[in-house]
């Protein structure tokens, strides 16, 4: 099916796909998911189980075996016959409506087509914001690969799994194909760690993306010891 080792999609399958992606985060002043490239983390997540869980030093992935490779595989099986199906409805719709393949459109019509596929979707808004937020961070015990979440994949129809994975490409670790150059990290201002092992080796933080304003770590540090102080026992009369 794909192009070669780390791959999924056939060339005009990966046309499709890639159109598609450039239309849910465009190219405007600022990189979409094209430059990002999205359709690069999202072939390689569908290629198979070798490139699911980045090792936390940054050195290459894990390697799946037994039961849990067989989940995994089984898993990937069922959100790659969603896309090929929904590849196929995309450029359906598409020659139905306008006499061409997706990806041979004009970006107007292709926001129609896909306008038309999200009103088709069988999930309401609800069900699919809450399977965008839970697969959108995952918590480092958890048993699913970073930015990934797959009981919350398994249950999304084509356009909604396309959204998702389409922001996921778009901000993940770029260690997972995407994010390239870092420029969904920049869109956001967050700086990110040069690699993995950084934050392995508690050389980075993202503590201070999680606060309103500035943090003096200085005057925090004063204000703990301070604070430390005040509730020591005092002995002796």
């Amino acid at each position: 099916m794909g192009r070669g080792d780390g791959t999924f999609f056939a060339d005009d399958q990966l046309r499709t796909i890639e159109a598609a992606m450039a239309r849910i985060i465009p190219t405007d002043e600022h990189p979409g998911a094209r430059e990002a490239g999205t359709i690069d983390f999202l072939d390689r997540y569908l290629s198979g189980i070798d490139c699911l869980f980045a090792k936390p030093d940054g050195s290459g992935f894990e390697r799946l075996e037994g039961k849990r490779a067989d989940a995994w595989r089984q898993r990937l099986e069922t959100i790659r016959a969603t896309y090929l199906a929904g590849v196929a409805e995309l450029d359906r719709r598409s020659r139905d409506r306008f006499g061409e393949p997706f990806a041979a459109l004009i970006e107007e019509r292709q926001d129609a087509v896909l306008g038309d596929l999200e009103r088709a979707a069988p999930e309401g808004a609800a069900e699919i914001e809450r399977a965008q937020a839970t697969a959108a961070w995952t918590p480092p015990e958890s048993a699913a690969p970073a930015m990934q979440q797959t009981s919350a994949e398994v249950e999304l129809s084509f356009f909604p799994l396309l959204a998702l994975h389409t922001r996921q490409g778009f901000y993940a670790d770029p260690i997972y194909g995407g994010n390239r150059d870092r420029v969904g990290w920049q869109l956001i201002g967050f700086e990110g760690p040069a690699s993995l092992a950084e934050t392995h080796a508690g050389r980075y933080t993202t503590l201070p993306f999680f606060a309103a304003d500035p943090i003096d770590w200085e005057q925090e540090a004063r204000r703990v010891q301070e604070q430390q102080q005040e509730q020591e026992p005092v002995y002796g009369g």
